[in-house]
């Protein structure tokens, strides 16, 4: 399997971190992917240094307003009275007004959806390349070979103008998008245990990608606000939008008729490539504990997924810091390829 990664996408380094009003250390940190790669490695994947595309592939997702405020507000943020090292936004608007701030803490709240998502000085370079290795992968499919993306920072939580959850590029839309203009009709099946919000809203009102996510229930989880079954896509994307909340504690058993209702839903829509965003917190170990997938249940999953037959590539999404976190890429991955 080939694999892509850039070292550049270890400059994030994100300090803060708020969890019930509590300070915490910030677990989106550069060793998960250190320790991701030697999972994959693990596994047989054969990484290099993704290609580079340019801006071109994000412009065609992210609006180019909120791409120039990644790459500048950390500087604008730093000529402030009193800043601190990360851009950590005080103020969200309600709702998007017809006007648009013209100062970095009015734009700070305009485009990070919450404060899980600081940027510091190596924000955009790694969020950069992190996307740019998403497109490589998208490029290895086209060529007619199962792909996996180490994409760190992740990115399904980013809307087309707004970061959020650890989130600043949506690297597996983006992916999506190039698979399109390829003319491939493409799914994105999202496993991570956080529903892919930013992924939804992307393709909200387009009928020519489906979006699936299989997450825990968000009713009293993040990202609270989307990922609940009635949200079914609108305009043209009337019915290309299928959630799939799972209680809290669902384990391996219960998990995977839920994912054969996603990969149902995947062959009725008639797609000829699949990306994954594959997050793997959903683990019994991971820090957010909000799902009892076992690593031998990561194994099963990509199994039953690699088993449609379609085209494949895999975007990493979360699973953080614990003991099992290479083995369960590993498994997921192993799986794909035994299929």
């Amino acid at each position: 399997m080939r694999a892509f990664f850039d070292p550049r996408q270890l400059d994030h380094d994100p300090q803060m971190f708020i969890k019930s009003g509590a300070m915490m250390p910030n677990p989106e940190q550069p060793e998960r992917a250190r320790v991701l790669r030697a999972g994959a490695e693990a596994a047989g994947a054969v990484f290099e240094t993704p290609s580079h595309y340019g801006m071109a592939p994000l412009v065609a997702v992210h609006s180019p307003e909120y791409l120039w405020f990644l790459q500048t507000i950390h500087g604008r943020w730093q000529r402030l009275p009193n800043a601190t090292d990360e851009v950590i936004p005080n103020v969200h608007p309600i709702w998007h007004p017809a006007s648009y701030p013209t100062g970095a803490v009015g734009q700070a709240g305009y485009h990070q959806a919450d404060t899980a998502c600081p940027i510091a000085a190596g924000t955009w370079t790694a969020a950069y390349w992190s996307a740019q290795t998403a497109v490589s992968g998208a490029q290895a499919v086209l060529d007619g070979e199962t792909a996996y993306a180490l994409s760190r920072p992740p990115g399904h939580h980013a809307f087309s103008d707004k970061a959020g959850g650890f989130c600043f590029l949506n690297n597996a839309a983006i992916a999506a998008q190039v698979l399109c203009t390829a003319g491939r009709r493409p799914a994105i099946l999202d496993v991570d245990v956080h529903h892919g919000n930013g992924t939804q809203g992307i393709f909200y009102e387009r009928g020519d990608v489906l979006t699936v996510s299989i997450h825990a229930d968000p009713s009293d989880f993040y990202p609270f606000f989307w990922g609940h079954t009635s949200e079914r896509g609108a305009a043209e994307g009337a019915g290309c939008n299928l959630n799939l909340p799972v209680p809290f504690g669902t384990d391996d058993a219960a998990y995977m008729p839920v994912l054969d209702t996603a990969l149902a839903a995947i062959a009725a829509f008639n797609v000829d490539v699949l990306v994954v965003s594959l997050g793997l917190d959903a683990f019994e170990g991971d820090p957010f504990q909000a799902l009892k997938i076992t690593t031998s249940g990561f194994c099963r999953m990509g199994e039953r997924i690699a088993a449609t037959g379609l085209p494949l590539l895999i975007v990493q999404e979360g699973g953080y810091l614990c003991d099992d976190l290479g083995a369960n890429l590993s498994a997921f991955l192993t799986g794909v390829q035994d299929a």
